[in-house]
Parts: structure tokens; C-alpha cells; sequence
């Protein structure tokens, strides 16, 4: 597989090679050594999720509470999404902005997204399907949101959308300044000295 690092710090994309014959294909679409290898740290996976989307679905951005946050390892095995990180860590020099991924059954790339980062997708297909592999359990009292419609952030959502269709959840949550102005953002020295600690297990 091939990994590279978004224009966000701290997010890859990894393209697996696919091995195709008479029956069908097969791919690595995780692989934990190649990760650790590129984010220095272990991916300790605790959950794992799958999403089911009508086309123009939007789902986030979200983002959890550092400590623990929640990584995610997301891809789409059906259908296909533009994947959207956000950089959410106030005081990081890409804070504020975003870099995307297309996610489909064609390609098959998936999405590291690191602790602290906001996450967002919308579905460009009718049940798109996505899986995320996420290294801490869902705790509704850290997790939170920003309006994916935030004029601050302005994610350019592709015309093949459609109608966009939003949970109030994502479109009651406060804009980018809002959020940073209430201390509710997680900052960029706190980030980037919690993720050493992994290696010792987040402690």
C-alpha cells in the first residue's frame, strides 16, 4: 500500500494495491505495522463502526475531547464519499483548513485521521457505505461538533452531491470561531505532545 500524508498534518491517505484474477480481487485495506511505521505510534483500536448514507448525506465534522480524542481509520467498501479532515487545533499553522479524500469501491483509499482533527464526509452515491475503525469507544460527553456549513472552513462540497441533507446535530453546532472563542478546540501543543504518548499507551 502507499500512504501519504495530507496537506493537514497528521492525516494520510493510503492507497492499497489490489490484486484482481478470474474470481474477483483482493486487498490490505489495513495494516498496522505500515501505519505505525508512518505516524510512530500504535493504532490502539477499540471500536468499530459502519454508516449507511443516502446521496448528499453529510456527516460531521466531529471531533472528541483530547484526552483520549478518537483516531479513526475510516474507508468505503460500497458506494463512494468525499472524506474531509479539518484541522481544529487552534494555534496549528494549517488551523482552520482542510484537505479531502475520495473514498469509493473503485480505488478503495482509506483515511488515517489523528486524535484532535475534525472529520467530515459527504456521500456522492445512493448507500454509501462507510467503515471506521476508531481507537477509543464513543463517549457522547466528549464528543462534539462545527457546523460542516461554517462559512470560516467553507468545505467545498462537489455538485454530483445533490441536495446536501444535515442532521440538525451538525447544523446546530457552533462555527470555528465560536468554538475556538469557548475553549471548546483542542490546541495544537496539546495535541502534538499527546500523540508521543501513545507509545506508552495515552498515559
Amino acid at each position: 500500500m502507499q500512504i501519504r500524508e495530507l496537506a493537514i498534518p497528521d492525516a494520510y491517505e493510503i492507497t492499497p494495491k489490489q490484486f484482481t484474477d478470474d474470481r474477483g480481487l483482493f486487498l490490505e485495506w489495513y495494516r498496522f505495522d505500515r501505519l505505525e511505521e508512518t505516524i510512530g505510534h500504535s493504532l490502539d483500536l477499540k471500536q468499530g463502526n459502519t454508516s449507511v448514507s443516502r446521496k448528499g448525506a453529510v456527516r460531521g465534522i466531529h471531533f472528541a475531547d483530547i484526552p483520549p480524542s478518537q483516531a479513526k481509520y475510516v474507508t468505503a467498501p460500497s458506494g463512494a464519499v468525499l472524506d474531509f479532515v479539518v484541522d481544529i487545533r487552534v494555534g496549528s499553522p494549517t488551523f482552520g483548513k482542510w484537505d479531502s479524500v475520495l473514498l469509493d469501491d473503485r480505488d478503495r483509499r482509506a483515511v488515517y485521521v489523528a486524535e484532535g482533527l475534525g472529520h467530515c464526509f459527504v456521500a456522492l452515491t445512493g448507500d454509501a457505505t462507510v467503515s471506521y475503525l476508531v481507537s477509543d469507544v464513543y463517549n457522547p460527553s466528549h464528543e462534539h461538533g462545527i457546523n460542516p456549513l461554517d462559512a470560516d472552513i467553507a468545505l467545498t462540497f462537489p455538485a454530483e452531491a445533490g441536495e446536501l441533507l444535515l442532521s440538525p446535530k451538525d447544523t446546530d453546532a457552533p462555527g470555528l470561531v465560536q468554538a475556538a472563542e469557548s475553549g471548546l478546540l483542542p490546541t495544537w501543543e496539546q495535541a502534538r505532545a499527546y500523540y508521543p504518548s501513545l507509545n506508552d499507551g495515552g498515559e
